[in-house]
């Protein structure tokens, strides 16, 4: 086992955030689309145009579905967080540790908060500049690859449904 010295660790909430950070600017984004589709929803319907009321409240629930899409991606990709940051805690920086994360930015953005809350930052940086990863890949790879994801068990399963993982260590007894 490698021997880590642990940087201050943040709190357990920091870490979500820092996680997801970019699912949640969607997030408000998503909110805020919601927001303007109810209105326009309520104010089709007080103008007496049912066609429009019905197309709106149709955009509205596509925003809302959106929501909780989001909100199960930010979730899954914490579980992939502390997964990572057990791995790396365990074994160290290891290439073949990094790789499991490398399929979407999100994936990515969760390995690389874990790596940088064990002082593992550049190794992980250096590790997915080395595969030609930019900082515009936010499209998973497996999309590209695959047009018929949606239909796939791994996209829902490794995208919205990750298992719950407990955290093997108390990083903050351990600091």
């Amino acid at each position: 086992m490698n021997i880590i010295v642990l940087p201050s660790q943040p709190h357990p909430i920091l870490s979500y955030l820092k996680v997801g950070r970019l699912l949640y600017a969607f997030l408000i984004l998503f909110f805020l689309e919601s927001s303007l589709f109810w209105i326009l929803y309520i104010t089709a319907g007080e103008n007496l145009r049912p066609l429009w009321s019905i197309f709106w409240f149709c955009c509205f629930l596509f925003s809302i579905i959106q929501i909780f899409l989001v909100m199960m991606d930010g979730w899954s990709r914490y579980q992939n967080y502390k997964r990572a940051k057990d791995q790396f805690f365990v074994h160290g920086f290891r290439k073949r540790i990094a790789k499991l994360y490398l399929i979407s930015k999100c994936q990515r953005m969760a390995a690389e908060v874990a790596a940088k809350e064990l002082g593992l930052e550049l190794e992980i940086k250096y590790y997915y500049k080395s595969k030609n990863v930019k900082w515009h890949h936010f499209i998973p790879y497996y999309v590209i690859k695959d047009p018929f994801f949606l239909f796939k068990d791994y996209f829902w399963n490794k995208t919205f449904l990750e298992k719950h993982y407990t955290a093997k260590f108390n990083y903050h007894a351990l600091e």
